[in-house]
């Protein structure tokens, strides 16, 4: 009986240790990398939230890993309390799911910490977008998108390869294709999503795009690559079952101007 319950005990452990990590499944994972791009400082654009979805922000429920696992462990406590296992595996179980709670606060709040990539600067009066940062809206993205983008460059056609090649990295994620991946990005970024895979392993998941819209922030061309920014916003859900969440993000899409290959992800940058 005692070693059926230290093994529920374990279990309903790693179960909390493992809530945080798999909050971010999408591509990208929700971060910042690889290429950074410096836009226009301009007022906030709130991101959609779903219908019936609560007002907290999405980061909050990294807390709910913790929160659950004491909960739970308040009730293995009482359970060995009344089965007369005596209080000191009861302390056992509140010392253990502690600890547990204590790690997964702190990796959590590395995460949040971590500094990101440093964009590159460039003229024209730019200014950088951080994690939190500010994105223009309404009249103001249309005159920036009429500064930043030439006459001659197809914004809406572009913009529909753009979305149907977001969905299908997507898919390409989930299922751990890699080889679509490498066709869609620079070996920066490939090797960041990689790791990212390695970190998942044979887990299953699924993540399905319910709201895309996307927009044109700049095209033009440095040195020997052209880029285009996309700003890519909506709503994903990443767990089956769950509510569909906001996520509002910067697609830095490179080509080399001779041609030798085709337009590819450099770097992604999370606006919120």
């Amino acid at each position: 009986m005692k070693k059926l319950l230290m093994i529920l005990l374990l279990s309903v452990t790693a179960l909390g240790l493992s809530v945080d990590d798999a909050q971010a499944a999408r591509f990208g994972g929700g971060r910042s990398f690889g290429m950074q791009r410096a836009m226009p400082r301009a007022p906030t654009q709130a991101a959609p939230r779903a219908p019936g979805a609560p007002a907290t922000a999405p980061g909050n429920r990294g807390w709910l890993g913790p929160v659950a696992g004491l909960a739970a462990g308040l009730g293995l406590a009482a359970l060995f309390s009344h089965l007369g296992l005596g209080e000191e595996m009861a302390n056992l179980v509140m010392i253990m799911l502690l600890v547990m709670a204590a790690m997964a606060v702190l990796r959590m709040l590395g995460r949040r910490n971590a500094p990101a990539a440093r964009p590159m600067q460039y003229a024209g009066g730019m200014t950088e977008i951080g994690q939190g940062g500010v994105m223009p809206s309404g009249s103001q993205a249309a005159a920036l998108a009429a500064s930043s983008i030439p006459a001659d460059f197809d914004a809406a056609a572009f913009l529909r390869v753009a979305k149907l090649n977001f969905v299908r990295l997507q898919a390409s994620n989930d299922a751990g294709n890699l080889d679509d991946i490498r066709e869609f990005t620079t070996p920066e970024v490939f090797a960041e999503i990689k790791m990212q895979l390695d970190e998942r392993g044979a887990a299953a998941q699924r993540t399905d795009v319910v709201q895309l819209d996307a927009e044109v922030l700049e095209a033009l061309t440095e040195g020997q690559q052209h880029l285009v920014s996309v700003h890519f916003s909506g709503l994903i859900r990443e767990e089956a079952n769950a509510v569909a969440a906001p996520f509002d993000e910067v697609w830095i899409l490179s080509k080399p101007v001779t041609g030798e290959r085709g337009w590819a992800i450099a770097g992604i940058r999370q606006v919120s």
